[in-house]
Order: C-alpha cells, then sequence, then structure tokens
C-alpha cells in the first residue's frame, strides 16, 4: 500500500512538473509597440494585445506584428519620363501595420510587397511627368505615390504615411544640357531688364529734353554742369569749342 502511494505522489509531483513547465513555456509577452495574431488548431483565433499571454503548445501558435512606422528605402530606380528622358529615382516610403490580421493572413511578406509596389508605383508616376514637372513638383509627385501605394496596400492591413523622393540622378548629358538652357533663360532676362531700362531711361531723357528746351539758359547751366563733372578727373581733356549761345545766335543769323 506504501508503495503504490508512494508511486501516485511521485507521479502527481511528476505531472505538477510538466504542468509548471507547459505553463512556464506558454507564457508569451506581447511587448506594447506589437500586437500577436493567435491560431487555434490552425485557424485563426484572435489578435493578442500587449502583456503576457497564454499560448498552448500544440494546440495555439501565433506570429508577432510589429507595429511601429516602419521605413522603406526605394533604391534606385531607372525610369524614362513622359518626355523621353532617362534617369534614376530613389524615395523613403514611411508605412505602419493598420490590421495585424490582414498582414500576417492576406500577404505573405508584407514588407517585401510594399517595398516592390513603391518601385513599380515611382516607376510609373515618373512617367506620366515631363522632366520639368518632376524637378520643381516633388511633393505633388510625392503625394500621388504614397496615395497609389496607400489604397493598393489597403486589402494587406497597410497604412502608408508619406513617401518622399530624395534624388533625381540625371544623365551627364542631360546635366549639361539644363545648364546651357539655364544659361540661356538668365541671358534671356538680362536682355529683357536691360531693354526695359533703356526704355525708361529714354522716356526720362525726353522729358528733361523738353524741360530743358522750355527755360531759357537752362542748357547752357547743364553744359556747364557737365564740363564740372568731367574737370573733377584730371585725366580727361575737355575741347571746350563755344557756348550754346553763340551757336544760336549764328543760327538765327543765318536765318536772316
Amino acid at each position: 500500500m506504501e508503495e503504490i502511494i508512494s508511486l501516485l505522489s511521485s507521479a502527481l509531483f511528476l505531472i505538477f512538473i510538466v504542468f509548471v513547465f507547459i505553463i512556464l513555456t506558454s507564457i508569451k509577452q506581447v511587448n506594447e509597440y506589437q500586437r500577436g495574431v493567435k491560431f487555434q488548431f490552425g485557424k485563426y483565433h484572435k489578435i493578442m494585445e500587449p502583456g503576457w499571454r497564454i499560448v498552448l503548445p500544440v494546440i495555439q501558435s501565433w506570429k508577432r506584428v510589429d507595429i511601429r512606422v516602419s521605413a522603406v528605402d526605394v533604391q534606385n530606380q531607372e525610369a524614362i519620363t513622359k518626355d523621353n528622358i532617362s534617369l534614376h529615382v530613389n524615395a523613403v516610403l514611411y508605412y505602419r501595420v493598420a490590421d495585424a490580421k490582414k498582414a500576417i493572413i492576406d500577404i505573405n511578406n508584407y514588407y517585401f510587397a510594399v517595398s516592390q509596389l513603391a518601385q513599380i508605383t515611382m516607376r510609373n508616376v515618373v512617367g506620366e511627368v515631363d522632366l520639368d514637372e518632376l524637378l520643381s513638383d516633388k511633393d505633388r509627385i510625392s503625394d500621388r505615390i504614397k496615395t497609389i501605394v496607400d489604397k493598393a496596400s489597403d486589402p494587406w492591413g497597410i497604412k502608408v504615411d508619406s513617401v518622399d523622393l530624395k534624388d533625381i540622378v540625371l544623365p551627364e548629358e542631360m546635366k549639361r544640357v539644363i545648364a546651357k538652357q539655364a544659361e540661356a533663360e538668365r541671358e534671356k532676362r538680362a536682355v529683357i531688364i536691360k531693354a526695359e531700362g533703356e526704355v525708361k531711361a529714354a522716356d526720362n531723357m525726353a522729358k528733361a529734353a523738353n524741360i530743358l528746351a522750355k527755360k531759357e539758359g537752362a542748357l547752357h547751366l547743364r553744359t556747364l554742369q557737365s564740363v564740372n563733372d568731367l574737370a573733377s578727373d584730371k585725366s580727361n581733356t575737355v575741347v571746350f569749342a563755344l557756348p550754346l549761345e553763340i551757336l544760336r545766335a549764328l543760327e538765327r543769323i543765318g536765318k536772316v
């Protein structure tokens, strides 16, 4: 009898040890920035919230999902713009898992899928715009890429927060062409500004000439002022033949 009791005690102790071991190995920790997708007998069971959770061996299993914002580096992609210019573009995409269940069940590898989707979308969007539009309106194009990727990845439980185009690498030949174009634009603006200045100067000179012509002796005073300005520089040689009044007197005599 004592042997039976001893065997039962040993068996109970062994069962207790196995039970404690199973419980300890079944405890899973889900951090605050994570969610757990629990399966029972291979079927979806529920979402595991942060904290210590029990996952029974053999019967249950689970997948850990990070719900923090992640960055996808969209590497250099060769694209052709709407005006047939070949270039390389890269970008960075920021996304997070909005639905852990969909991210695990509906897609095999959501990180890889989002990366590939971003690459394809970026090439397609770049092909829809001209080079000038791509260079001058990067924010709008980035928003368009974000909208397309966000809509396409929504069935996977992914939320795209933003997309930023980082670099647009042009061929050397195109860089030289753009530099020549910019130089031509600057020369064009310089010629226009100079012409506008000459028009304004001519208008002011015409007004000044009219005022001087109406005032007696004004031209003589202006001539003396000009001579005085020239005389301030010793390197200038001024030849002053006759006052304007004498020339006018001779003109009147000639008319008589």
